[in-house]
């Protein structure tokens, strides 16, 4: 598998001295595996937590109830949430965070199967991005781990806005 967008994000981390954390769900820590493939990720990679749960994304990261039970675990809301409670929990610079339904169950007509949402949170703002994705579930985990990387690299090259 090409390294590109995780060279780059390493090569951004380490040029503006950031530190960088991620709260994943369903991609189940394919996240913070892609980043530590990259040789020199410890200069800049402090952790990750993967909150599967309601109850693990609320005691690990923080995640309001109230949020959980009006918006569900796979909302702007909560991705948003998760990405500031990971910045806190490692005193992370930036954080990046996926919550998600792979498929191939799980869907709902609000939600289908392939609704991601990512969430990013650094000192100066939070962030979120939503998409469907129509893969496969492996699929679909890979293609949330892709843009999640690319939303820190956005972030690290000013586009966001």
């Amino acid at each position: 598998m090409a390294v590109v967008l995780e060279e780059n994000l390493r090569d951004l981390m380490q040029e503006q001295k950031l530190k960088l954390a991620c709260a994943e769900s369903c991609t189940g820590g394919l996240v913070s595996h892609r980043i530590t493939n990259v040789s020199g990720s410890s200069a800049y990679f402090l952790g990750g937590v993967i909150a599967y749960s309601y109850e693990a994304k609320a005691q690990l990261l923080g995640v309001s109830w109230d949020t959980l039970n009006a918006f569900g675990a796979v909302s702007e809301e909560t991705v948003r949430e998760m990405a500031l409670g990971a910045r806190a929990l490692f005193d992370a610079d930036l954080a990046i965070s996926v919550s998600g339904i792979a498929g191939p169950a799980g869907g709902m007509p609000e939600k289908p199967v392939g609704t991601t949402w990512i969430g990013l949170s650094a000192r100066d703002g939070e962030w979120a991005r939503h998409f469907i994705w129509s893969g496969d579930r492996e699929r679909n985990k890979l293609d949330s781990s892709t843009m999640a990387l690319q939303f820190a690299v956005d972030y690290l090259e000013g586009k966001l806005g």
